[in-house]
């Protein structure tokens, strides 16, 4: 098939912070001109300064800036604007306003409007892979109508169960329901929960997968059919539903796993003849089984790790892919280098339920050094607005192995020196050191089973306990090296000194 090849000068990024620069800095290598929009919050925004030009669109909260169609697409009129990226959050995975920049005359640089409307409704997902031979986790195949049926599903399958809200995400409207005294109070939340997040209370059930593992994969797809998978991310490592750490490849993947899930996702891919750059996310159950979950149909906030070792730059990728290029590489040519781990530093108490704290970067350096990237979007003396998500940053290392990684984002965990807020670094320094994580052993369950937060505030006794037993080791180290200088032995880490 013959496709029109379009040239792309000036590219709108129609969001903000760390992924605003992140795209920005890919175009500009690529010799394309960018457009800023944000709002009176991100006036002195790092991402503002970094474009070419930028336009305010209106005051703080996102549904009078950063969600309206009209004022971003009547930018990109004025600017003479070729296409918009829309990075993920906010408007990304919106078919409608793809299909509003559409009739514009505008570039939207991701899938069509018909492969995001059916992608971002669970239900027709599951329908539109079902008939390509991907495994689904047993349940409902539409929407659940009354308690009545629910029930009845559910002892089909057998609790425990989970009730999700069909156009949900990001763990809204989703319910674990353990026995069938649970089930008319966790269909009744997840509905009206669904219905606040979503404007849209239908909601389905599936057989719980106890003890889980959150894969996916990568998918890049171009105009003329040709599609392939960039490996997979272990994102097990959750709070509330919510990613904090990913990593690249997964600890747990075989070659043959890894080629049969990325062959699924795929298939899930030329299911609704997706374009551009996806994400498949699948369920890995402890017997090696998985089962699909979902398609996000945009670019991921963990993609970093993917880019880290395949050397590929997804953003690019995309741009290519929205002019008509084709990819320039097939399945073959991939090939997986190293290991890498993202961490998301969010401005949240992790020794309090992971609750937002919002304040100023009094103190805000980031650590450096071979194989570390950081995409933030933050300056120190910069205050976090309330009104977004309260990200900080992606600390992201990349190493030869596991170990290696490992043993570099503890380092450059430790010298992130960041003060003014809590944030969530101290929760991912306790996960690189716990020997589930480290073995590669753990689940979606990880936080549950393992994390307290007076392992943070030096309280818990286990922790102490086996505290003590490394000091006593590396006492006992450091005695066979007399000439050893330990004098800085046991100074804080410029980390521990940001702590507020």
């Amino acid at each position: 098939m013959l496709m029109k090849k379009r040239t792309i000068k000036k590219i709108l990024i129609a969001n903000r912070g760390e992924i605003a620069l992140r795209v920005m800095r890919s175009a500009k290598e690529m010799g394309i001109a960018t457009v800023a929009v944000y709002s009176e919050a991100d006036r002195n925004a790092p991402f503002v300064r970094a474009a070419d030009e930028a336009v305010c669109i209106g005051p703080p909260p996102s549904k009078e800036s950063y969600l309206v169609f009209d004022k971003i697409i009547q930018v990109c009129k004025d600017l003479h604007v070729d296409a918009v990226h829309p990075g993920y959050g906010f408007l990304s995975e919106n078919g409608d306003f793809a299909k509003a920049l559409e009739k514009a005359g505008v570039i939207f640089i991701g899938p069509s409007p018909e492969a995001m409307h059916i992608m971002g409704d669970k239900l027709a997902a599951k329908e539109a892979v079902k008939k390509h031979g991907v495994p689904l986790v047993p349940g409902t195949e539409g929407a659940v109508a009354d308690l009545k049926e629910a029930m009845a599903v559910a002892k089909t399958i057998s609790f425990p169960i989970l009730i999700k809200a069909a156009a949900g995400g990001g763990g809204k409207g989703m319910r674990i329901v353990e026995q069938e005294s649970e089930l008319k109070e966790g269909l009744e939340r997840a509905i009206s929960e669904a219905q606040n997040a979503f404007g849209d209370g239908s909601v389905f059930i599936e057989k719980y997968v106890a003890g889980p593992r959150h894969i996916e994969m990568q998918v890049l797809a171009d105009m003329y059919g040709n599609t392939v998978y960039v490996f997979e991310r272990e994102c097990s490592i959750q709070r509330r539903h919510q990613k904090v750490i990913e990593e690249a490849p997964s600890a747990v993947l075989t070659p043959a796993m890894r080629k049969t899930m990325g062959e699924a996702a795929v298939s899930v891919a030329k299911s609704v003849a997706y374009v551009g750059a996806g994400t498949v996310e699948f369920l890995l159950d402890s017997n090696g089984a998985f089962y699909f979950m979902e398609m996000n149909t945009r670019l991921q906030v963990e993609h970093p790790v993917t880019e880290m070792i395949s050397g590929l730059d997804l953003v690019k990728e995309q741009i290519k892919v929205a002019q008509g290029e084709e990819l320039s590489f097939k399945q073959e040519d991939l090939k997986i280098d190293g290991h890498a781990i993202e961490v998301r530093v969010y401005a949240e108490d992790p020794a309090n339920n992971f609750l937002p704290d919002i304040g100023t970067l009094t103190t805000y350096r980031l650590p450096q050094g071979a194989g570390v990237r950081v995409d933030d979007g933050f300056e120190e003396g910069m205050t976090i607005p309330i009104y977004y998500d309260p990200m900080i940053a992606k600390l992201i290392v990349h190493g030869s192995t596991r170990e290696e990684a490992i043993a570099r984002m503890e380092r450059a965990i430790d010298d992130y020196a960041i003060s003014g807020v809590e944030t969530t670094l101290p929760f991912c320094r306790f996960v690189m050191g716990h020997e589930s994580f480290r073995s590669g052993h753990y689940d979606t369950h990880f936080v549950r089973d393992h994390f307290k937060p007076e392992v943070l505030n030096g309280n818990d006794p286990e922790a102490a306990e086996a505290a003590a037993l490394v000091a006593a080791l590396l006492h006992e180290e450091r005695m066979k090296v007399p000439t050893l200088d330990a004098s800085n032995a046991h100074a804080p880490s410029p980390w521990w000194l940001g702590r507020r």
